[in-house]
């Protein structure tokens, strides 16, 4: 692929290669700009019905514009292959911060912020990521979180719909497509909810459970539900109580206490909406927000 030209993109580099896809760095041409080239897995291109739903909701996902959500430029075809132009996001994804430990008590909860608005933004437009992990968030060079792959998951459904088995694509996308991959379908799995791993519907309850386990693992450095295999992993993710004494000391109690409530394990029990979240994390960085309708001094 590198040195072709797709429509009026060059590729110019390999960026990654996951379940839902192959990306490259390439060059518009028109514009003048680089972006991320996203190349549709056979699966989906050659699947008329499959392409023609992946459209609809591509048009879905562009209405996202939100500073924290990479954007999606277009869906296009050249020479016979679908692909997506996106957002090209610079500086490292936060799996590959992690490697080198936890992140710092205000700084973590500073990402989380910034996660939970984009999560708000899409969830207000009925848009799920499904595959929310640290693998596809972003941290640009200047500190900011950007929101990777929102919605696709969804757009690699077999049947379109939110119910389904264990491997439907919209319950479980890396998994699904990846059964030879060990470590990317270990990566998705420790980030499903209960409701994901065990095959049943989803609502945007699933991404605020992912929330909590990425907010988790970068408090501690280390991710909350592992095992040698993917079964293991599930099954930890089912039916294992969170190691609550991981989280370290300077953990403030209200942070500790939205754990708690993002981690709940039936969707009922969770909490019921991101914005609660990021209300709760601007309060514990930076006190509560003064009302604006409150009566000023006399």
């Amino acid at each position: 692929m590198i040195g072709q030209t797709l429509s009026h993109y060059r590729v110019t580099a390999a960026l990654g290669a996951g379940g839902m896809g192959e990306v490259y760095r390439a060059t518009d041409t028109n514009l003048h700009r680089d972006v991320a080239i996203k190349v549709l897995p056979p699966e989906v291109a050659q699947d008329p019905e499959r392409l023609g739903r992946f459209k609809r909701e591509a048009h879905l996902l562009a209405s996202l514009n939100h500073p924290h959500i990479a954007a999606i430029y277009g869906l296009e075809e050249a020479n016979g292959k679908p692909f997506l132009a996106l957002e090209l996001v610079e500086g490292e994804d936060l799996k590959q911060r992690l490697a080198r430990g936890a992140i710092p008590v205000d700084e973590a909860l500073e990402l989380a912020r910034q996660m939970a608005e984009a999560l708000e933004e899409a969830h207000s437009k009925g848009i799920v990521h499904r595959d929310l992990k640290p693998a596809n968030v972003k941290l640009t060079p200047e500190g900011k979180v950007k929101v990777l792959d929102f919605g696709l998951a969804k757009a690699w459904s077999d049947d379109g719909g939110s119910g389904g088995s264990s491997m439907d694509l919209s319950q479980s996308p890396t998994l699904a497509r990846t059964g030879t991959l060990a470590g990317v379908i270990l990566g998705t799995a420790a980030y499903m909810s209960p409701e994901q791993a065990s095959g049943k519907a989803v609502d945007k309850r699933a991404d605020i459970w992912s929330f909590g386990v990425v907010l988790f693992e970068t408090l501690t450095g280390a991710p909350l539900f592992t095992g040698e295999t993917a079964s293991e992993v599930m099954a930890s993710v089912i039916k294992e109580e969170p190691a609550w004494d991981r989280l370290p000391a300077e953990c403030p109690p209200a942070i500790t206490k939205l754990l708690h409530r993002c981690l709940g394990r039936r969707p009922r029990e969770r909490l019921q909406d991101i914005g609660d979240a990021r209300l709760e994390i601007e309060e514990t960085l930076h006190g509560p927000a003064a009302d604006a309708d409150a009566p000023g001094p006399t």
